[in-house]
């Protein structure tokens, strides 16, 4: 009777860990981020550069949602049911995506062609998705309740520091080691090729770190014949179970993922169109071989870098706000901050308020990187965490999917392919993301619901002895 109850508590049970390994745990998505934000700071003007027009930007991102779309659920389902004895579970995934990622970040910015590019987008996309989608469940494989908050601002805090420099590194380049920030036309920059080459040496570092430094729990259904019979289903079996994970998302999943739907496209909106937004608009830059463009699109990833700065600096703080105020409320005054920064983009006329705008994103940044995943920790069945995290990462990439597909129209139509408009629309998504957050989310019960019943069972264990 006893051993049966001990095998219950197992997978509950989690113990607490330490600061440092918590960071150990962490300092991959650094290296994620780093390529991450490399792409969304610098995808945009060099499209411009290799001739893109403003309303084709947004198709020339699909490869990231379309990408998420499919191999974020994929990878997570398959890592649900990846265990070896030296390598763990989600670790494998880390390597495999890093390695390929940074191949691809060496190659990107020898682009000589806008297909190129693009081309180069999707394999970066992809492995990048295969890095990044395992990490959201690693830390809810080995925290438990109680460390959920510290563990996903853990990560919000390394991604704000890789960011931050990932962003800033063109600027750096160029005012530092005189690097040029303008080519001919239809050459990708100097100070942006071996930005993405520090990147790609970043990326494959820090994975590497977390794989080498950390260790998993075998999945709890390891000793059981029968539930490792069910993980070799196949393919076919495969889709199904994604399907029925989507048809039995727990309600408050539901609402969350609404949350996420309307949060995204703000950010997305920023990625695609501030930067040459600030060389055009702020700078007054005539063309993309224009001294201002550079300058422009290199204040911008500064200002970008900030942002980050901001996200760093307040993941310390978030904790304690969110144990204070609750999740909910803590995230929708986050975004109703990134909200507020992404709408006065358009009423700035000296360059430096601009980071005042990317404090509000800064600090909406940290929360979106950790509250939703917070949120959602408690509510996931153990044996399915990967494979929820992949669906729940739909709601960010549909609707950058529909943005991709839809804006087009949009800024011909309706904005007169403004790009500060465009960001401003973002703005106002997030209002309403944070409206529904604070409106439909209940917040979850104070303590650890874990530990809670893990000493339930525990009495249970005693009694029936």
């Amino acid at each position: 009777m006893a051993t049966t109850t001990t095998e219950r508590l197992d997978p509950i049970r989690k113990p607490k860990l330490s600061l440092s390994q918590i960071i150990n745990m962490s300092v991959g998505f650094f290296g994620i981020q780093f390529g991450w934000d490399l792409q969304r700071a610098n995808m945009g003007p060099i499209y411009d550069v290799l001739g893109a027009s403003p309303d084709d930007i947004p198709l020339l991102f699909l490869a990231a949602p379309l990408t998420g779309l499919i191999v974020q659920p994929i990878i997570g389902y398959l890592s649900d049911r990846t265990w070896h004895p030296k390598w763990g579970r989600r670790r494998p995934y880390f390597f495999i995506g890093a390695v390929f990622s940074s191949i691809a970040l060496i190659i990107m910015p020898n682009s000589s062609a806008l297909w190129m590019a693009a081309g180069l987008l999707w394999v970066l996309d992809v492995f990048g998705n295969v890095a990044m989608e395992p990490f959201r469940a690693f830390v809810a494989d080995k925290l438990p309740n109680s460390q959920l908050n510290r563990g996903f601002v853990m990560q919000s805090l390394m991604i704000g520091l890789g960011g931050c420099i990932a962003s800033s590194l063109p600027w750096l380049l160029r005012n530092w080691f005189g690097m040029q920030n303008t080519a001919a036309k239809g050459i990708i920059a100097d100070n942006v090729r071996f930005s993405f080459y520090i990147g790609a040496f970043f990326f494959l570092a820090a994975v590497l770190y977390t794989v080498f430094t950390t260790k998993e729990y075998p999945p709890a259904d390891l000793p059981h014949k029968e539930k490792v019979q069910e993980s070799n289903k196949g393919f076919g079996g495969g889709v199904r179970e994604i399907f029925s994970a989507i048809g039995n998302m727990p309600p408050k999943m539901r609402m969350i993922s609404l949350v996420q739907f309307f949060t995204w496209p703000g950010l997305f909106l920023m990625w695609f169109y501030y930067s040459v937004a600030v060389a055009y608009n702020v700078f007054g830059a005539t063309s993309d071989t224009d001294t201002a463009f550079g300058n422009g699109k290199d204040f911008a990833g500064l200002t970008l870098a900030f942002y980050n700065v901001v996200t760093f600096a307040f993941a310390f703080v978030l904790p304690s706000i969110a144990d204070k105020l609750g999740r909910r409320i803590t995230h929708s005054i986050c975004l109703l901050a990134g909200a507020a920064g992404l709408i006065s983009v358009a009423f700035v006329t000296d360059k430096n308020m601009l980071f005042v705008c990317m404090t509000g994103v800064g600090i909406a940044w940290a929360s979106i990187l950790s509250m939703p995943y917070a949120m959602l920790g408690g509510v996931l069945p153990a044996g399915k965490i990967g494979i929820y995290m992949g669906i729940f990462n739909f709601f960010i990439v549909l609707p950058e999917i529909m943005a991709s597909l839809g804006f087009k129209w949009v800024m011909n139509n309706l904005l007169n392919n403004d790009r500060l408009l465009a960001v401003q629309c973002g703005g106002f998504l997030m209002i309403l993301a944070a409206l529904i957050c604070f409106l439909f989310i209940k917040d979850d019960k104070k303590g650890n619901e874990y530990d809670d019943l893990a000493t339930e069972l525990k009495i249970t264990e005693e009694r029936s002895v």
